[in-house]
Order: structure tokens, then C-alpha cells, then sequence
């Protein structure tokens, strides 16, 4: 009973971090909306940047964004590779909140091996796709530009009539933070952001300050922004469409790491079977999905995964990223992956010879 309590805790700590960064890059998103297109016609290397960019942000927002471009003749099959190549969709929410020291070098390495092998491809692929399809460009809404305005005398009036959605999240988030801040010297306290096999002990101490410092961001941006932001894009967006899955993945994805670790040597299982490892993590980043690489980030986090094998998985996989790309067209998304499969493999190969 103690295990299955402690894989509860531990499930809710992570999904409430991985929801309040997804929190953050909503609202940051709303100040970049129809920036993205611009200037970037009749530049190569400005689009593969740019693609890359749009990559490494957490979640799938910028991939979705890529692939928006690349459909309407925007940016050209090589930004859209390197888009592919960077982004680590949903999962990348999770390493920063769970790994963030080898979240933030595993992000600058695939952002480097996105703009090289984004320049590789549009060398020797120039031509860009045009694909028929509605102009879906994104639109500035007046509700977007009213919320990025910073008014005090409308935050005083939304809290004067503060609506139950907003009371909530207030409420909640400030008895969490009060919990971390109280609770950082119980080991019961450290426990909730332990994993299989980790000392609790081990965890950086700035690992708790970035974790208040996500709860304070989020309290920030609940109490300034307007009504529209928490009904649209929190509530619609972030939680109806994230939290059980999130919540579900993480569950069940710690609970076979807990019973594996009980009765197995996971570590020495993984260590004589890297190459096994490497192939299976190629193979799963195909699942335009986000949830099945969350296996390879926490076996990494407990300890028992080389470097390596995750940068593979981050390279191949892209979340949900590619979905809209397997609607317009199946051949681009049968290039792009297999493009990102032989970069995956031979980077994941190379780094377990070399001993990463």
C-alpha cells in the first residue's frame, strides 16, 4: 500500500509540473501568434533556424506550427525536418521537470543535429511541397491582444468577481506551494519528486526552487490574464485535453517501472541489451503519439538508461507533432520520419560507442 501511494504522489507531482509548464508556454504563445511566417519565404537557413526554434519548445505547439508552414509553402522540407528533429513533444515537459540539468543539454545537442541535418536535407532536397489545402493561418483575436495587455484596474475588477474556475486553480495552487515550501526538510516531501531507483537524497536542491518557482509563474498568469485565456486555452486546452492522459501515462509508466525494479535487474537487463534498447527506441519515436517514449526519459531519470538511448528517442519522436502532417500528406511523413529514424540511430549509436 505504501508503494501504491507513493506512485500516486509521485504521478500527481509530475503531471501538476508538466501541466503548469504547458501553463506557461500557452501564455507565452499568445504574444508570438502570426509571427512566425514572417520573412522567411526566401530564406533557407532562415526557415531551418527558424524550424528548429519552433522544435525545442515543449509540447507539440511548434511543431504543429511547422508543419502549418511547411503546408502552405512557407518553409521547405529541411526546416521541416529539422522542426521534427528537435521537438520531443509532451515528453519534453517531463524532462525539464524531472531531469532539467540533462534536459537542457539534451536540448541544445538536438537543436544542433536539427540545423545540420536541416541543411543536409535542403541541400539535397531544394524543392518545396506545396500541398492543396484551406489557408489555416493562425489569427490574432482581440481576446488574445486584450489579455496580453497588462491592466491592473482589470485584474482588480476580476478578482472583485472572481470566477469558480479562477478561485479554484488560486486555491489550489497556493495550498501546493505552501505544501513544497513547508514540507522541503520532510522526506516525505522530497519523495514526491523521487523516481524508481533514485535516492531522494540525490535531487538538487534547485530542482524544489524551479518547482515553486513553476507554481509562482502559474499563480502570476491565473491572476493577471482574463477570463477568455483560463476558459480557452487553460481550461479547454491544457487541462481537458492533457491532464488524464498525462495523469494516465505517468501512472501507468511508473507503476511497471516500481514492479519491474521489484522483481527484475532492470539495470543489468538494460546494460547487457543497449543495441535492443537503441532499435526499440527508433522504432517507438514512429508512434505519432505522446506518452510510449515517456518509458525511455524515466528509465533515464532512475539511473538505468544510457544518455545515448533518450537522445535517440527525443530525436525520432515528436508527440503528437507529426499528426497533422500524416493528414496532409503520408509521403512527407514517411520522409521526414525516416529521415529522423537515421538520424536517431546513427547519433544513439555513435554516443553507446563512444560509452554516453
Amino acid at each position: 500500500m505504501d508503494q501504491v501511494l507513493l506512485v500516486l504522489r509521485q504521478t500527481l507531482t509530475i503531471t501538476l509540473f508538466v501541466l503548469a509548464m504547458m501553463l506557461i508556454i500557452e501564455y507565452l504563445n499568445v504574444f508570438t501568434r502570426g509571427m512566425w511566417s514572417k520573412g522567411l519565404e526566401k530564406s533557407a537557413w532562415k526557415q531551418i533556424l527558424t524550424g528548429a526554434l519552433l522544435g525545442i519548445i515543449p509540447g507539440c505547439l511548434g511543431a504543429y506550427t511547422a508543419v502549418s508552414l511547411y503546408v502552405h509553402n512557407v518553409i521547405g522540407v529541411g526546416a521541416l525536418v529539422a522542426t521534427m528533429i528537435a521537438t520531443s513533444g509532451d515528453e519534453a515537459f517531463f524532462m525539464f521537470s524531472i531531469i532539467p540539468e540533462a534536459a537542457i543539454l539534451l536540448h541544445v545537442i538536438i537543436f544542433t543535429i536539427a540545423v545540420a541535418t536541416g541543411f543536409i536535407v535542403q541541400f539535397f532536397y531544394k524543392r518545396k511541397v506545396v500541398v492543396s489545402c484551406p489557408d489555416r493561418q493562425f489569427e490574432i483575436h482581440q481576446e488574445m491582444i486584450e489579455m496580453a495587455r497588462f491592466n491592473l484596474k482589470n485584474i482588480v475588477n476580476q478578482l472583485k468577481n472572481i470566477t469558480t474556475l479562477r478561485l479554484i486553480l488560486l486555491v489550489f495552487l497556493i495550498g501546493i506551494l505552501l505544501f513544497v515550501v513547508v514540507s522541503h526538510d520532510d522526506t516525505h516531501g522530497n519523495e514526491l519528486l523521487a523516481l524508481p531507483a533514485m535516492d531522494v537524497h540525490d535531487h538538487p536542491e534547485w530542482i524544489r526552487f524551479t518547482f515553486i518557482a513553476t507554481i509562482m509563474i502559474s499563480l502570476f498568469i491565473i491572476i493577471t490574464v482574463n477570463d477568455h485565456f483560463l476558459s480557452d486555452h487553460l481550461w479547454n486546452h491544457v487541462l481537458r485535453k492533457h491532464f488524464l492522459r498525462i495523469f494516465l501515462w505517468t501512472l501507468g509508466t511508473l507503476a511497471v517501472l516500481h514492479m519491474m525494479n521489484s522483481v527484475l535487474d532492470l539495470e543489468g537487463l538494460i546494460r547487457d541489451n543497449l543495441f535492443l534498447m537503441l532499435v526499440a527506441a527508433v522504432l517507438i519515436g514512429i508512434i505519432p503519439e505522446s506518452g510510449p517514449h515517456l518509458i525511455f526519459v524515466l528509465l533515464f531519470a532512475s539511473g538505468n538508461l544510457p544518455f545515448s538511448i533518450l537522445l535517440a528517442s527525443s530525436i525520432v519522436q515528436d508527440g503528437h507533432g507529426s499528426i497533422p502532417l500524416l493528414a496532409e500528406t503520408r509521403k512527407g511523413f514517411v520522409v521526414v520520419k525516416l529521415i529522423n529514424m537515421a538520424a536517431g540511430f546513427l547519433v544513439g549509436g555513435i554516443g553507446l560507442l563512444m560509452g554516453v
